[in-house]
């Protein structure tokens, strides 16, 4: 598996990852009718690095990584992480999370901070931890999850 910058000719590809998870409305804090040029926005819109994930030019996954806040709180990165669909359990997200480990440690960001977890979501939450992430907070109800109803969401935090 390689992972690569991204460009402008993988939006195609980063939207047929997206779309599904956006649509299905279970993970991130986005419409589930959001359009394709406003995910693309949201996913690769300054100042975000993009990354696709591939093996033999077939895309497993893409991920973000940006400064969490500005000023005083810039030290601090922040990611979002989407496979594609059927690549769940072939190790696709650890993959993408030890290479942006890596990238931000070698952009001088001193610790990397997920927002916004949704607490249903076990399987990202098993791999943030099994990285050394820990839970700083939660939020009670604060997800609306489409089957769920109100979840909580988790603040996980790691210095780098």
């Amino acid at each position: 598996m390689q992972i690569r910058p991204a460009t402008a000719a993988d939006d195609d590809n980063i939207w047929r990852m997206l779309e599904p998870v956006f649509r299905a409305g279970e993970t991130y804090c986005v419409p589930r009718d959001i359009s394709r040029e406003a995910a693309l926005d949201y996913w690769s819109g300054a100042p975000h690095q993009v990354y696709v994930a591939e093996e033999n030019g077939t895309p497993l996954g893409t991920y973000f990584l940006t400064p969490n806040q500005k000023g005083g709180g810039a030290h601090v990165c922040n990611c979002g992480f989407v496979t594609a669909t059927g690549t769940t359990g072939k190790g696709v997200a650890r993959h993408m999370l030890r290479h942006a480990l890596d990238t931000a440690k070698a952009a001088g960001f001193r610790a990397m901070q997920f927002n916004f977890v949704v607490a249903t979501n076990e399987r990202a939450i098993a791999i943030w931890e099994s990285h050394g992430f820990g839970t700083v907070g939660r939020l009670p109800g604060a997800f609306l999850h489409p089957r769920e109803g109100y979840v909580d969401a988790l603040v996980m935090y790691r210095a780098l």
